[in-house]
């Protein structure tokens, strides 16, 4: 948003607090007949304006007295609560009023409309709240959404509720969607082919300078030195764009530090005593906000350091040169772990040429790009839009409230990703704000109308009851924000609360500002909450009440443990710790928290196999037993135990992946134990039976009867495995390992299997030995069922003349003849062919080296024995 798009080159440019002069002209007002009348005939609209052309603060005011308006309000939503402060200031202004007469404004925890107001500059999340408490907006005409471009989530969720209001309540509502960069033609599409207006700003000519090569070390060394140069080489205020706070902090330190002349070259050079350096970002409260943006006082120049926040929603007064560190912090959720972090990412083309057209809005100007141009060609043309990569929980509570159970119902520029989407939703179920059906619960409702990340809700409804409800706003307004201490590496929330109550943190050092902030915002939760502040102010003084600073301390675990009800770790042996959800997480640096048993993680860096814990508080196993005992999940666990060879029967407690107790149990179901031990045998496999060798001959003969009829049991490994419970569980009863198999016997179980007739016929035709001419009984090897072995000495065959055939004389044996050494020394299925041929060969050899055994010449005629030579005939 450009707060002062009315702004004439050289004037006061009628900034917060300025007077009712209006220019003449502004390019907006070219074009502000035909939105007229576009918007008299039409019920939707998409207005693209260059920077400087005067949308946000002159389209408003030119729509408020159009006919098809009839008296009714207008909304206009802006991304930033600066930035809606500062437009509702502008407007009020231009009219000769005060902000809360026709133009007010509504952002969290801070309204100044009255009873004539007509126009409403708003935030996003403030529109989704009307809608819920009204859907069909009555009483307003015109909904305008300024620098769509920026695609917050909450501009994205309250243009998808207005479409579905449109056409279900009101088909007369306006929309108008106004941007500066944006693609406007799928807007203009989704809003069902809207006209689309394009005006052109009026922008001085900025010049452009390219980093030589690529910055290496701290950006804001190098941003610090950008910055001196470009002040020696131009006139005006600089405005520098950096990620975060904690740069924007550690640059202010080295701007002051060449301001006063100790900075040396470490900073760069020296600066001059009359340049202010000021900070600008959402955090900062709202008097140092707009101290930042207005002109700088006479005679003196200033430094505005800044996030993304004055990249489009507000104008910075003065400003001739523009710093930029390429960089933005964007919100990235992971649905893989659950948890969201801020990255930092490169600046997409549009937010740098924005940030560049920051540099031109009053008069020629300069922009300094700490990247080069190679990588300026490397960037995204625009930045993605904050519902691919924001925690979605938020918006699935509100559209549950809004009656749907389906984001695809809805009208989306963007649709919400499908996986973050649904870990939202289980979420939400979590913390009881939805029911099985998706639909919300009271105390869903009551989590919603709170205004709050659903989590920080959760906590402060459920700490009322316990008379810990102003400790849980103060922990709300603390994780909401910045961690109040800065450099501390305690991960202990502990201290944060400590620094809240002015408490000195045994590290780091607390930031006097925030903590004043924070503590206000905390007193503005209470009074949301139904909470009398004075709760949280009578703890003010807790360095003189032990007891009070004790409950705190205690509190404090459980309380995140509300909110972040899946963070809930355990620690492990190896000093780890189990999150509820099953994740891993480590505390990186040894410190007190270290060894606590359990913790409530508030914060966490989701990086490699274990995230890195940032914020956390204590947690006693009796707390987890008293407050979660509904989510607490009693289970029998009967397993076998593969390094033990058994089953082993345990009782736990579980919530979720932890394990809160687990004992022993002596009398589990024997049902559940024996189907444990099957699960064993099928897991390891059948060798866990005590097969004998006979037990195993049996299986084999059976396999061979049933692949020549499949009629017969099918006994191979994998039938026998697939079908555990049906053949072996009659015989297990009262076992439990390894040794109480051994009491098995294999072959009455495999026995078991067939009926009386087909034992019969199993003996008949598949024998377990043969006769052989010596008359010897010689067993049959059954291992391969298309080949069953004879191994047996050649001077037992003599005589017989074919081949022994079983199976009903299907399959013939396979012969191993033998040496008298026991040693084979041919295989042959045609035994007729080998008395033929191959004896005499045989012959030849083995009587060399076995000449006391019989080596008869005809070995039809001779006589068969088991012995080195027959013996005599009587």
């Amino acid at each position: 948003m450009n707060v002062n798009d009315h702004a004439k080159p050289g004037s006061d440019g009628g900034g917060p607090g300025a007077g009712s002069r209006i220019e003449a002209r502004l390019p907006i007002d070219d074009l502000l007949p035909e939105l007229r009348k576009t918007m008299g005939e039409r019920t939707a609209a998409v207005l693209v304006a260059a920077p400087g052309a005067g949308k946000t603060t002159r389209v408003p005011l030119a729509l408020l007295n159009e006919p098809w308006l009839a008296g009714q309000r207008i909304l206009m939503l802006e991304p930033r609560r600066l930035a809606a402060r500062s437009a509702a200031r502008f407007m009020a202004a231009s009219l000769g009023e005060q902000v809360g007469g026709t133009v007010g404004y509504r952002v969290r925890m801070d309204t100044k409309v009255g009873p004539a107001t007509r126009v409403e500059v708003i935030t996003e999340g403030v529109l989704t709240r009307m809608l819920q408490q009204d859907p069909s907006l009555e009483g307003v005409g015109l909904v305008i959404f300024d620098e769509f471009h920026e695609r917050h989530l909450n501009g994205d969720l309250g243009l998808a509720l207005c479409l579905q209001a449109q056409s279900v309540f009101r088909e007369e509502l306006r929309l108008l969607v106004m941007s500066a960069t944006l693609e406007a033609e799928p807007v203009a599409g989704l809003l069902g082919g809207a006209p689309l207006l394009v005006s052109e700003g009026r922008a001085y000519p900025v010049e452009t300078f390219y980093s030589p090569k690529p910055v290496t070390g701290r950006l804001e060394d190098a941003v610090v030195r950008c910055v001196i140069e470009a002040l020696r080489s131009h006139e005006g205020d600089a405005l520098v764009f950096l990620p975060g706070a904690g740069e924007i902090r550690r640059a202010e330190q080295l701007l002051r530090a060449a301001r006063s002349g100790s900075g040396g070259t470490a900073a760069g050079g020296v600066l001059p005593a009359d340049f202010a350096v000021l900070p600008l970002y959402g955090a900062l409260p709202p008097e140092a906000q707009d101290r930042a943006v207005s002109a700088a006082a006479g005679g003196e120049r200033k430094i505005v350091l800044a996030t993304s926040i004055a990249e489009s929603s507000v104008t910075v007064r003065g400003v001739r040169i523009v710093v930029d560190g390429g960089l933005s912090r964007v919100p990235r959720f992971s649905p893989r772990t659950g948890m969201a972090r801020l990255e930092t990412v490169s600046v997409s083309v549009a937010s740098a040429d924005q940030r560049r057209g920051r540099a031109g809005r009053e008069a020629p100007g300069f922009c300094y790009r700490l990247w080069t141009e190679g990588e300026h060609r490397q960037l995204k043309p625009q930045s993605d839009p904050e519902l691919l990569g924001a925690d979605l929980a938020p918006l699935a509570l509100e559209l549950a409230i809004w009656g749907i159970a389906d984001p695809g119902e809805l009208a989306w520029l963007t649709p919400p990703p499908a996986a973050a989407y649904a870990q939202a939703v289980e979420l939400l179920r979590e913390l009881n704000a939805l029911d099985d059906e998706g639909r919300p619960t009271p105390h869903g409702q009551a989590m919603a109308e709170l205004g709050m990340h659903p989590r920080l809700a959760h906590m402060v409804l459920e700490a009322k009851p316990l008379g810990l409800g102003a400790l849980a706003c103060e922990l709300a307004a603390l994780l909401g924000d910045r961690d109040v201490l800065r450099g501390s590496r305690s991960i202990d929330m502990r201290l944060r609360l400590d620094a809240l109550h002015g408490r000195r943190a045994a590290e780091g050092t607390a930031d006097a500002a925030a903590v004043q902030r924070l503590a206000a915002e905390a007193r503005e939760w209470m009074r949301a909450a139904g909470l009398s502040p004075q709760a949280g102010a009578s703890a003010r003084g807790a360095a003189s009440q032990p007891p009070a600073q004790l409950r705190r301390d205690a509190a404090c675990g459980l309380l995140l443990a509300l909110a972040y009800p899946d963070r809930i770790a355990q620690r492990r042996g190896d000093g780890r710790y189990l999150l509820r959800n099953g994740r891993g997480a480590a505390v990186q640096e040894l410190q007190p928290l270290s060894a606590a048993p359990y913790l409530a993680a508030a914060e966490l860096e989701d990086s490699g196999t274990d995230s890195r814990i940032l914020l956390a508080a204590p947690l006693a196993l009796e707390e987890l037993e008293t407050y979660f005992a509904g989510q607490i999940r009693t289970e029998t666990e009967v397993k076998w135990e593969r390094q033990a060879e058994a089953v082993r029967s345990r009782r736990r407690s579980r919530l979720g992946a932890i394990v809160l107790k687990e004992a022993q149990l002596h009398d589990p179901d024997p049902a559940l134990v024996a189907d444990a031990l099957l699960g064993g045998i099928a897991e390891q496999g059948l060798d866990l039976l005590p097969w004998s060798k006979q037990a195993r001959q049996l299986r084999d003969r059976m396999n061979l009867m049933h692949a020549h009829n499949p009629e017969w049991p099918d006994v191979s490994d994998e039938a026998l495995i697939a079908s555990l419970p049906k053949w072996l569980g009659p015989y297990i009863g009262g076992m439990r390992s390894r040794g109480d198999l051994s009491r098995l016997s294999m072959i009455a179980v495999m026995e078991a299997l067939l009926s009386w007739p087909e034992r019969q016929l199993l003996e008949a035709e598949v024998p377990t030995h043969l006769t052989v001419p010596s008359g010897s009984r010689i067993p049959l090897d059954y291992s391969d069922p298309a080949a069953p072995v004879l191994a047996v000495r050649l001077q037992e065959l003599f005589g017989l003349r074919e081949t022994p055939r079983i199976a009903g004389g299907k399959l013939p044996v396979t012969i191993h003849m033998l040496s008298p050494a026991q040693r084979p020394v041919q295989v042959t299925q045609d035994l007729a062919s080998f008395w033929q041929h191959a004896y005499f060969d045989v012959k030849k050899d083995l009587k060399g080296r076995y000449p006391k055994h019989y080596w008869p010449d005809n070995p039809l005629e001779a006589l068969a024995t088991n012995r080195a030579k027959p013996r005599p005939q009587p």
